[in-house]
């Protein structure tokens, strides 16, 4: 009998290629969602439910008294959704998994490679703060009434759709008409980006599995990049040998644009590396077959394919310049 599988969510960057993955495991999936995404297509196969994940009397009228033997929330960022999950979802689910976050990780990091020991602790980003109380929420819940629980934290983890760059596909835009583009800090820093459809394989790995319940794993790529190796393959992809890209630091980008601080100063301006060890003991076939540089290939594929992905953004390109142009004149 194949596993019964419920996603909250289920058309994210993350979601959708697990969803993929799952159905060509052969495992009963059931989404339930507002159906208000069409940029990511739930696959044949997929049983749809039409419910707001967040409305604990929406997910109810929609699920009725069905029990499951997974249920995955991909959309829980605050813990009082967390609360809501273990109410709804105690006594009718045999592993309830949380996709946390690896930015919840201790920032600055301690010690590198990061593995499930290393603190959650990030005084810079709320998003972080939020996605660490809900895994004690979780954790609590294990402890002490047995719901079974298995957190997974993973790093950026992007797809054909979505590029990491601080403009965005603006950036490509600014690359093809050789102009200067953004980088935070000084280029060198490390970083860790994971494609979805590879990131798809682990996850899939762990649903019903008994030896995760109670535990947290790390998901991610093995490989690093300085942030100026992430820019210049974007390059590459664009056909762009030597795109200018100009330093300013985390905290003056913040300055001007707070929007993008906490994101920067908790997050990306701290170099991260992962140790997957303890998700592979699970998954021994897991290996991340897309390397950024394909991955690159294919943001650019596809935004050469619908140029609307860029969304003209004239205040932010504003701030953008000014930044450009202080890195520029900085001794």
């Amino acid at each position: 009998m194949s596993l019964s599988v419920l996603f909250l969510g289920g058309t994210g960057t993350i979601s959708s290629w697990c969803a993929r993955r799952a159905v060509d495991a052969g495992i009963a999936l059931t989404v339930l969602n507002r159906g208000t995404t069409t940029s990511r297509p739930l696959p044949d196969g997929v049983e749809v439910l039409r419910g707001d994940a967040r409305d604990a009397e929406s997910v109810r009228a929609a699920i009725g008294d069905r029990e499951f033997d997974v249920v995955v929330d991909f959309i829980a960022f605050l813990p009082e959704h967390v609360a809501a999950d273990i109410e709804l979802f105690r006594g009718r689910v045999g592993q309830f998994v949380f996709i946390s976050s690896a930015s919840a990780y201790q920032k600055p990091v301690g010690n590198l490679p990061i593995t499930e020991s290393t603190p959650l602790h990030n005084p810079f980003w709320q998003y972080s703060r939020d996605k660490i109380a809900g895994e004690d929420l979780l954790i609590n819940a294990y402890r002490n009434d047995g719901f079974p629980i298995t957190i997974i934290r993973p790093s950026h983890t992007y797809d054909d759709l979505r590029t990491p760059l601080l403009g965005g596909h603006a950036d490509i835009d600014r690359m093809r008409a050789g102009k200067p583009v953004l980088v935070h800090g000084d280029g060198t820093s490390l970083w860790t980006l994971t494609h979805s459809s590879d990131f798809a394989v682990a996850f899939t790995g762990l649903l019903g599995d008994q030896r995760t319940i109670g535990e947290s794993y790390t998901i991610t790529s093995d490989q690093a990049l300085t942030w100026d190796q992430v820019y210049r393959a974007i390059g590459a992809a664009a056909g762009v040998r030597d795109p200018e890209l100009v330093h300013v630091s985390s905290e003056t980008i913040a300055r001007f644009v707070p929007s993008l601080g906490p994101g920067l100063v908790g997050d990306k301006a701290h170099s991260v590396v992962f140790d997957n060890s303890k998700v592979k003991a699970i998954v021994p076939h897991y290996v991340c077959r897309v390397p950024y540089a394909e991955g690159a290939r294919r943001i650019v594929a596809t935004y050469d394919a619908d140029p609307s992905l860029a969304s003209p953004n004239e205040a932010l390109e504003q701030a953008y310049d000014t930044l450009i142009n202080l890195g520029r004149t900085a001794p």
